[in-house]
């Protein structure tokens, strides 16, 4: 089981370590600065942290072995002449565009073991950058920002559209497949030299009926994939949950879901591709947990039936919403964590079923990730 877990919040990078007495939080790292995005890249043990500082950009740090000594990398920048499409139309009949110029990197992940030091970085607006050199230079995938298709994607959340999630298949690292708030979920099989769109079974209640199933507008709010059986995906969607047991190809949505199917945050077993676990709330419109309960969902047959895991967290005028990488699970698939927008933290070491708070003051949590063993 894991012994260390790190928080990003908006006031800095926390760690979180087992010790004899229990769970103890340790002083921030970056303190006072939002650290938004985090990876510890189970590959090298390395740490990056990606953080949004405002007027002063994106800035991208890397440490080594542990420890708090960071290195500032290189950051994804957006070539001369990129654009990015706004709502609404010009006189000419297609979407208005302005220059595309980096807000975010929203997902962190590292390539396969065959590939030490590649990296892959989902940004908004909606670019898909490559590392080969472990963050000191960055190669925009042109194959996925080039598709004609990417001017109808738009903001999920956030202002503009943004890649919050990036699957390697362990059995075959050019076979990579990503989420975009709302653009759908993309598949290439080639290292990113070619992609699809694959969203078959997926429907946007948000859209007019005659575009609900138009698999470049889904709005897939987290997309995850079972280490143990790749082809297993689950996603919690802007309306629903779905899944797929195909690779992408079909999906299927999983319904009467209670106490509801909205939500951001979604994790799986990583040997048991039927159990995952969800953090619902009321609905686009009301971005809190129901009835004031703060609950995490969990299937275990695929999504046929949930159960709703509530002992140890606040019950009672509780507002807290666990955002997209708000939820993580750990390599056992029995210690899960889940960190809210409001600073609440909360560990699981018995796979959902019963919660310990550690903290209900931290700054608003970003991101939260189990440290994973060094191959």
């Amino acid at each position: 089981m894991s012994e260390r877990l790190f928080v990003g919040t908006r006031k800095g990078l926390f760690t979180v370590e087992r010790r004899s007495h229990g769970w103890e939080l340790n002083d921030p790292e970056f303190l006072g600065e939002p650290v938004t995005m985090f990876l510890q890249d189970s590959r090298d043990g390395a740490r990056y942290a990606s953080l949004t500082l405002g007027h002063f950009g994106v800035k991208l740090h890397r440490s080594e072995n542990g420890s708090r000594e960071w290195t500032e990398c290189q950051v994804p920048v957006y070539e001369p002449g990129a654009v990015v499409a706004m709502m609404g139309e010009d006189e000419s009949g297609q979407p208005k565009r302005k220059p595309a110029s980096l807000a975010e990197i929203w997902a962190l992940a590292g390539g396969g073991p065959d590939q030490p030091d590649l990296l892959w970085a989902g940004t908004i607006p909606g670019g898909l950058f490559r590392s080969t050199d472990r963050g000191q230079s960055w190669q925009m995938v042109e194959s996925l920002w080039e598709r004609p298709e990417r001017m109808k994607w738009f903001g999920g959340g956030k202002d503009e559209p943004g890649i919050h999630s990036v699957c390697v298949d362990p059995r075959d690292s050019r076979h990579v497949t990503i989420g975009i708030s709302c653009g759908g979920v993309w598949d290439s099989r080639d290292g990113g030299e070619s992609w699809a769109c694959c969203g078959k079974g997926m429907r946007a209640t948000y859209m007019p009926p005659e575009l609900a199933d138009d698999p470049n507008i889904q709005d897939p709010h987290r997309l995850v994939q079972c280490p143990t059986n790749p082809d297993v995906m689950w996603v919690q969607h802007h309306n629903g949950i779905f899944r797929t047991t195909d690779g992408a190809a079909n999906w299927s949505e999983i319904e009467n879901v209670s106490p509801s199917s909205f939500g951001f945050a979604v994790c799986v077993h990583p040997d048991q591709p039927d159990t995952a676990w969800f953090v619902p709330g009321v609905k686009d419109e009301c971005r809190v947990p129901v009835n004031g309960q703060l609950v995490v969902t969990r299937t275990r047959d695929g999504g046929q039936s949930f159960e709703t895991l509530q002992r140890g967290l606040p019950q009672r005028h509780c507002y807290d919403i666990v955002f997209r990488h708000g939820m993580d699970v750990d390599e056992s698939g029995d210690q899960l964590v889940i960190g809210s927008s409001t600073g609440g933290l909360w560990i699981s070491e018995n796979g959902g079923d019963d919660w310990t708070c550690l903290s209900t003051n931290l700054p608003q949590i970003y991101c939260v990730q189990w440290e994973r063993e060094s191959a």
